[in-house]
């Protein structure tokens, strides 16, 4: 039973991350693209799935992998998510430079460009946050809080972007995975219990 129940959490996941994926290779909006810029909106939505994968690593929610080993590839995955945010930002700047500066100066027209923006420094932030951890020496509380507080930035704002915009991704499934990456966060965040950790270090003496 258990067997059954990991294989449909595992094709369950699968299909909420392929279905996007495949239906964006069919969409009329990179038929006549250049390749960079084509290469630039699929690592944004390899980003977006891994926005999904994420909290589920961090809080050991997919069978097979418990919190400890899940958090070692919720580490790596940590950091292809930055090299695939700085594919996604640097192949926008290769085939429209201007655009791409007044998004970052946060002087875009458009209304999807701000929230990406904050989720992309919120990502920066955290990987800089995990590689100074120990030079910092945060302790698993703060640690737990600040990246709990960054991961909330991250999802939120990686969302509300791709939602806002009408792009290369099908609506209805985008809308999905944006959905499910959103209830993984919130999952996460529950099982996690950062602010829990935070009240009994400051009230030491209750259990």
């Amino acid at each position: 039973m258990l067997s059954l129940r990991a294989g449909l959490i595992w094709a369950a996941l699968a299909l909420v991350i392929a279905v996007p994926v495949a239906l964006a290779t069919t969409s009329p909006f990179i038929a006549w693209r250049p390749a960079v810029y084509t290469a630039a909106g699929f690592a944004g939505i390899a980003a977006m799935a891994l926005l999904l994968i994420q909290p589920l690593l961090a809080a050991g929610l997919l069978p097979g992998l418990p919190a400890r080993p899940g958090r070692k590839v919720h580490r790596w995955l940590g950091l292809i998510l930055v090299g695939l945010i700085l594919a996604h930002v640097g192949g926008l700047f290769l085939t429209s430079a201007p655009d791409v500066i007044d998004a970052l100066l946060f002087d875009s027209p458009t209304p999807f460009s701000p929230w990406g923006v904050v989720a992309m420094w919120a990502i920066f932030a955290t990987a800089l946050l995990a590689a100074l951890r120990e030079r910092l020496r945060l302790g698993p509380v703060f640690w737990r809080l600040g990246h709990t507080a960054l991961a909330l930035v991250i999802v939120v704002g990686s969302v509300v972007h791709a939602l806002l915009i009408e792009g290369t991704m099908e609506p209805w499934s985008k809308a999905a995975l944006c959905v499910f990456a959103l209830l993984a966060t919130l999952k996460a965040m529950l099982d996690l219990r950062a602010w829990a950790l935070l009240r009994r270090r400051i009230r030491p003496g209750r259990a």
